[in-house]
């Protein structure tokens, strides 16, 4: 060879300015910035999930199509197995939609909104469009409904309830976009179990609509990584050709169907969840220069009069990680995950301290 390996000459030239995704780990710190469920695993449960690591349940692929899970899942949501699709996490699944339909179209993402939505559709080889929300955050469906209707539209993504904004859009929303377009609606429902509308009421009536769930945040299964789909089992068909044959593990199929089964255990948890979040938003409020938004999931975006950036940096030193948003769409803003009692406190205790030393030491707000 007489040229010098370069990868850089090799990467696909719409990649080369995407930014990996990092999330990084700070030992010590309250983390309310990934909205986890707070509390700790069910120790009955824990005792379960943990004798199933015998047998040939880790020596032996795991059943591809996940058949028990997804018929646990039918169950739960009140679907048929056929309409449910399990993955590696929504991320996964996310993926494979676009790979699926995505690539080389364009894919509707109303931003502000969950920001992996559009690196998947970049990665895919798709062209993600931003519609904005209003100004409340809520959809803008005649507009939304325009961006979709011009060529080469595939695929919509709704998040609902939406993250980082803590609203959820209504059924009336959702079906009207469904009966305008001829893209596929996928409607992500990641945070439903804390709040807002139900979309399967709608899945057998739009064959062009699918919903996407997860076990990682109202069931506490994030570390092992299992969500889900429900969509016409035509739409899946399409999807699983792109599918990785074996794509969740024996151990997180069997331990979601025990979430499942127990699932009473993680209700509990939810109501209280959902109690500390309303109790932190009416303690935001209380707060001299910070602005909460009504929220029905388990975080709050707020903002201050100072920098996201500022806020963030003088929280973190203090021990407490959310989440820094910022950007044209959020400025200024950020996110809180709700914790427990003890956590809330803590955060609310001492972002009122850092708001304090800002406004003492004379820092200019925004």
């Amino acid at each position: 060879m007489s040229d010098i390996f370069n990868v850089a000459n090799l990467i696909r030239s719409d990649l080369e300015k995407l930014i990996p995704y990092d999330a990084y780990l700070y030992p010590g710190a309250i983390r309310l910035d990934a909205n986890e469920n707070p509390f700790n695993f069910p120790e009955e449960i824990a005792r379960e999930i943990g004798n199933l690591a015998a047998g040939e349940l880790v020596t032996r692929y795991p059943d591809s199509d996940a058949k028990e899970l997804r018929q646990a899942i039918a169950q739960y949501c009140g679907v048929s197995p056929e309409q449910v699709m399990a993955g590696n996490g929504s991320d996964e699944l996310i993926l494979n939609i676009l790979l699926t339909f995505g690539t080389g179209g364009r894919v509707i993402i109303t931003n502000p909104t969950f920001s992996m939505y559009r690196i998947h559709a970049m990665i895919a080889g798709a062209r993600p469009i931003p519609s904005p929300r209003r100004s409340d955050f809520s959809i803008d469906v005649p507009a939304l409904v325009s961006y979709a209707n011009k060529p080469e539209t595939r695929v919509i993504f709704i998040c609902s309830p939406n993250n980082p904004t803590g609203n959820s859009s209504t059924l009336e929303e959702i079906e009207s976009v469904l009966h305008q377009v001829n893209s596929l609606v996928v409607v992500d429902q990641a945070y439903l179990e804390f709040g807002g509308a139900d979309c399967t009421p709608l899945l057998n009536k739009y064959p062009n609509l699918i919903i996407l769930r997860t076990f990682s945040k109202a069931f506490a299964l994030a570390g092992l990584r299992v969500g889900y789909m429900l969509a016409h089992p035509d739409v899946l068909r399409q999807i699983k050709k792109v599918k990785q044959p074996f794509n969740l593990n024996s151990f997180s199929q069997a331990a979601a169907r025990v979430v499942l089964k127990n699932r009473g255990l993680f209700e509990e948890q939810i109501k209280e969840i959902k109690r500390q979040r309303d109790q932190v938003y009416r303690q935001l409020l209380e707060i001299e220069g910070v602005t909460p938004y009504p929220s029905v999931t388990n975080y709050i975006l707020f903002r201050t009069n100072y920098s996201s950036k500022v806020i963030y940096k003088e929280l973190l030193e203090k021990g407490v990680l959310i989440r820094k948003l910022g950007g044209p769409e959020l400025p200024g803003f950020l996110r809180v995950s709700v914790g427990t009692q003890e956590e809330n406190k803590t955060f609310t205790e001492a972002l009122t301290t850092v708001l304090e030393q800002l406004r003492r030491s004379g820092q200019d707000a925004k």
